[in-house]
């Protein structure tokens, strides 16, 4: 395993315990971090830039922690991502069944980094401020008669 592997898989799994594999995600966050531990784990294995795997890695996590009902869920969750993360980043010479196409790995990649949250800023990078649930947006001027 490379330095750059080794210390890829450290920062994302850093909180994870349990290598243990069920074959069936039954929560939404189990679903997600099946999903997104194959993912991050094949674009590690592609050579995708670390930091962008970690900053992927993040985002996941914040996911997990979102979906899980409750402490134990988002740790069995996150122990699930861990587990596919590192058997798709670093797979046995002779498994290849969880090993993806590099090409549709990286589009696939791409696609899960344009996405935008919903209620997230649409301009992150320009500084403007996210429209929330509550307010942020300029409200209608209503003129007499609208509704009446």
């Amino acid at each position: 395993m490379s330095l750059l592997g080794m210390t890829t898989a450290i920062i994302l799994v850093a909180s994870s315990g349990t290598t243990s594999l069920e074959t069936t995600a039954t929560t939404d966050a189990a679903r997600i971090a099946t999903n997104a531990g194959f993912l991050l784990g094949n674009a590690h294995r592609c050579g995708v830039a670390t930091d962008r795997v970690v900053k992927a890695g993040q985002t996941i996590r914040e996911l997990i922690k979102a979906t899980a009902k409750d402490d134990k869920e988002q740790q069995e969750a996150t122990d699930r991502f861990a587990t596919f993360f590192l058997l798709t980043a670093l797979p046995d010479d002779g498994d290849s069944k969880l090993v993806a196409s590099c090409n549709t790995v990286t589009t696939e990649f791409q696609k899960f980094e344009r996405h935008r949250v919903a209620g997230a800023p649409a301009n992150a990078a320009a500084g403007s401020p996210a429209n929330k649930a509550a307010g942020g947006t300029v409200a209608p001027r209503y003129r007499p008669g609208d509704g009446e």
